[in-house]
């Protein structure tokens, strides 16, 4: 008789999902899904607005990474209203997402992915938080990482309006610029924040890679798979998060395709399945072929690990001497251990650090000229940044008056999917046999997707045409006592 596992809800995210098990007759995985059952119709409420507010309205996704929202939104605002950003205004939005960045990984590293390694993955459940963190690495290491998110909160606040949710980017630039005083107070923080990088790195060094255990696991089956990736990339073909072209390149590391950000739909589709709110993102030049890997699949990640993959290089010393430590450790380019995207990480946390003092001490950061006033009918933007969990896109159309008649948000969870599937059933079908599970089986297979650090919250938008939605009431002894349902495939 088959038996199913379900883990609900899945730990160590944003936002809500769930994960569903089959076994066979035999106790083996015969499938593996990957459900996110909540919905933020954010692609449709936007419809209607004045397209200036996208900024504002879609930075509200997400707590955790609303800088990059508001980034995308921005750079859609500036296509869409055929505006150019004055030099000072790009680099003070580059300048505050790099504060942004190392924020974001820091909290993924310490407090989200880090605890199946500072603490194990068999640990107790209890234990597997920012908490045992602290308790396993020493209380000084435990303030170093919260004064480092605290110090760049400020510089985001500074630069962007607000600690959370900023409110500073505008078609054509900034509506502030910085003053000497805060310039010289950021130029501080990014000090710390390439020291921060590299002690993160040597954090790394002593707790993963000197633990034979660790790297076993790293480099096993349960969480290898050949996909193509993707990320932004610079004139020399180095990581970007703000700017320049997208790359692609197949599982063997070879360029599959380079293009401007603008022509995304002849590039990618969006595949649906009927028990997830996530769209599926593939190759269109490849095709839909299922949730499979290798070069005959369109299936694409978008992750710091994919981002390496894609690129030929770091744009800052430090980082790109740890990005060569990096790929000659694990066998050369490209890399495909899933778990291996937590020392990518790093890696762009040091280098967003780097850049983030590179721009700190630029003589033209504190220039009052931060924003070109628009004076063209707005049409069609697109806009695209790096988000930190992938490759993240901002569509907008409107009517000559700015009104948003069409919304489509592409976001970096949401480019990574179909590889999260893929992942949770290899990691699943590697631990479970003889239908034998326990706490620390279900946490490996919950680590698979924690690799990618989604945030579910930002992906799930709306389906195309339909909104699939079911509602069970019961009684308080659990009795179902009505249903009602749309849309829902049988």
């Amino acid at each position: 008789m088959s038996r199913r596992i379900t883990i609900d809800p899945i730990t160590r995210l944003e936002g809500h999902g769930k994960i569903e098990v089959f076994l066979d007759d035999a106790g083996e995985v015969a499938n593996a899904y990957f459900q996110v059952p909540e919905l933020r119709g954010f692609e449709v409420f936007c419809l209607g607005r004045p397209a200036e507010e996208m900024p504002r309205i879609t930075n509200r996704i997400c707590g955790v990474c609303p800088e990059a929202h508001h980034m995308a939104a921005s750079k859609a605002l500036d296509a869409l209203y055929h505006v150019e950003p004055p030099p000072a205004g790009k680099k003070l939005r580059e300048l505050f997402y790099m504060a942004f960045y190392v924020t974001d990984h820091t909290t993924h590293f310490y407090a989200l992915g880090g605890p199946d390694f500072v603490v194990g993955p068999d640990a107790p459940a209890a234990q597997r938080n920012i908490l045992g963190v602290v308790a396993a690495v020493g209380k000084e290491a435990g303030l170093r990482v919260i004064n480092t998110r605290k110090q760049n909160h400020e510089v985001i606040k500074i630069i962007g309006g607000r600690p959370i949710h900023p409110v500073a980017g505008l078609p054509g630039g900034m509506s502030k610029p910085i003053t000497e005083e805060e310039r010289q107070f950021i130029e501080e923080v990014a000090r710390q924040n390439v020291e921060f990088g590299l002690w993160s790195l040597d954090v790394f060094d002593d707790i993963v890679l000197k633990n034979t255990g660790y790297v076993d696991l790293i480099l096993s089956d349960a969480y290898t798979q050949k996909t193509y990736y993707m990320g932004l990339v610079d004139a020399n073909n180095h990581v970007n998060f703000y700017d320049g072209m997208v790359r692609v390149v197949d599982p063997d590391g070879v360029e599959f395709a380079k293009y401007a950000p603008a022509d995304y739909t002849e590039h990618v589709a969006e595949h649906v399945e009927p028990y997830s709110y996530l769209k599926y993102p593939y190759l269109k030049k490849v095709g839909w072929k299922g949730f499979v890997d290798g070069k005959d699949s369109g299936m694409y990640a978008c992750t710091p690990l994919s981002r390496l993959n894609a690129a030929d290089g770091m744009a800052t010393p430090h980082a790109q001497e740890a990005y060569e430590k990096f790929y000659e450790t694990l066998g050369g380019k490209p890399v495909h251990h899933t778990l291996a995207t937590h020392w990518a990480r790093l890696i762009e946390l040091l280098y967003a650090a780097e850049h983030m003092l590179e721009l700190a001490t630029d003589p033209e950061i504190t220039s009052p000229k931060v924003r070109t006033i628009p004076t063209e009918k707005p049409t069609v933007g697109i806009g695209t940044v790096e988000a930190p969990r992938g490759t993240l896109t901002h569509h907008y159309e409107t009517d000559e008056n700015g009104i948003l008649t069409r919304v489509n948000l592409i976001v970096g969870t949401t480019n990574n999917n179909a590889p999260i599937t893929l992942s949770i059933k290899k990691a699943a079908q590697a631990m479970i046999h003889g239908g034998e599970v326990n706490d620390g089986i279900l946490n490996k297979i919950e680590m698979a997707f924690r690799s990618y650090d989604p945030c579910l919250s930002c992906a799930t938008h709306s389906l195309p045409g339909q909104m699939p939605l079911e509602v069970i009431v019961r009684d308080p002894d659990g009795n179902i006592v009505d249903h009602r349902s749309q849309y829902l495939t049988p």
